[in-house]
């Protein structure tokens, strides 16, 4: 996809986030790690296995819509299932897309993206052609401030950075996640998002007419709970979040932007806490991302990570030091980075 040339006003860009002016520190990494384990080159490429687990989560959770579509929403068994069995389906369905995004399930890109709406299917709404797109541009230009859109916005750090206002952030980050790319820029419509609207709307139709709206509710249900005070739903937060206070600030400091969690809550979600080194090398599949990380220890050892995700969920909540500032921003430009180097001089 090319690139959507546009310069963020340097203004705009409030010092309250962690600003720097140092490369993502990623791609450097990946040489280093290439340089001294060049074996781990033969990591990239698809998971074969990836389509198959897919099309048995879509089969339980399609299954469980249907059994539980005259269900009272008063039910405990309705909303046992819909948390603990319909947002890890959910979740897993996610990163299954996020695996396609990266070419990860098939080595014809074509396929990858016609399975992606598949996975999509179980969420009820179309948004595989859109997420592809947008994430790609998270990798390339992370922390950009107007390109990397897993930022959050001056704007919800300004009204959500307190105790109720994080609470409602982790309540509903599926939203945010959903609705504010689409406030900062636009991605050219393709033949791929007419595909995911039209396979999604015909499988829409046949659900609720063979099974009721009762059964399209709950896959519904199922995807805000994912995304909502879920214990998998953390890693939307632990990834790029900094959770704690840096003891300096400054514009030249490589802050760590990139935390990995690995622990069993990965078996439900293709190793997706292996996330710096998914981020060293996003085209090496969810199987291989452990045995990376083995061969190339010495590079991650020392690297912060996380031990819990719901404990992130909790620390992120009820911590007054961690807020939506608690994120690394760079400026778009060498122009800009610059100038806001010489406005800190001078203050």
């Amino acid at each position: 996809m090319a690139d959507i040339e546009k310069e963020t006003p340097l203004e705009s860009i409030d010092p309250r986030f962690l600003l720097t002016f140092q490369e993502e520190p990623h791609r450097s990494r990946r040489m280093e790690i290439i340089a001294k384990h060049p074996e781990v080159t033969k990591l990239n490429g698809p998971e074969p296995k990836t389509k198959w687990i897919v099309l048995g989560v879509c089969t339980l959770q399609i299954t469980c819509a249907i059994l539980l579509r005259n269900t009272s929403l008063k039910s405990p068994i309705y909303w046992l299932t819909a948390y603990f069995i319909g947002a890890t389906c959910v979740s897993n369905l996610f990163l299954a897309i996020h695996e396609f995004s990266h070419n990860l399930g098939f080595k014809d890109p074509i396929w990858n993206r016609l399975f992606a709406c598949v996975a999509n299917l179980p969420v009820g709404i179309p948004y595989s052609a859109s997420f592809g797109p947008y994430h790609n541009l998270h990798h390339k230009r992370m922390g950009e401030d107007g390109y990397d859109t897993d930022l959050p916005t001056q704007l919800e750090a300004l009204f959500l950075s307190s105790i109720a206002g994080k609470s409602f952030f982790a309540t509903f980050q599926l939203f945010f996640y959903a609705l504010r790319p689409m406030f900062l820029y636009q991605i050219p419509f393709t033949w791929v998002h007419y595909a995911n609207i039209a396979i999604q709307f015909v499988f829409n139709r046949w659900l609720i007419k063979h099974f009721g709206w009762g059964a399209y509710f709950y896959l519904l249900i199922s995807a805000f709970l994912s995304g909502s005070l879920h214990p998998i739903a953390a890693h939307f937060i632990a990834e790029h979040y900094i959770l704690h206070t840096p003891e300096k600030r400054s514009p030249d400091i490589q802050y760590p932007e990139t935390f990995s969690y690995y622990g069993w809550l990965n078996i439900f979600v293709y190793n997706a806490g292996y996330h710096s080194e998914h981020h060293d090398f996003p085209y090496i599949a969810w199987s291989r991302l452990p045995e990376l990380r083995e061969i190339a220890k010495e590079f991650y050892d020392p690297l912060p990570y996380h031990t819990s995700w719901p404990k992130v969920t909790f620390d992120f909540i009820l911590d007054d030091n961690i807020t939506l500032w608690n994120r690394v921003k760079r400026p778009t430009s060498l122009k800009q980075r610059q100038s806001l180097l010489h406005a800190m001089e001078k203050s």
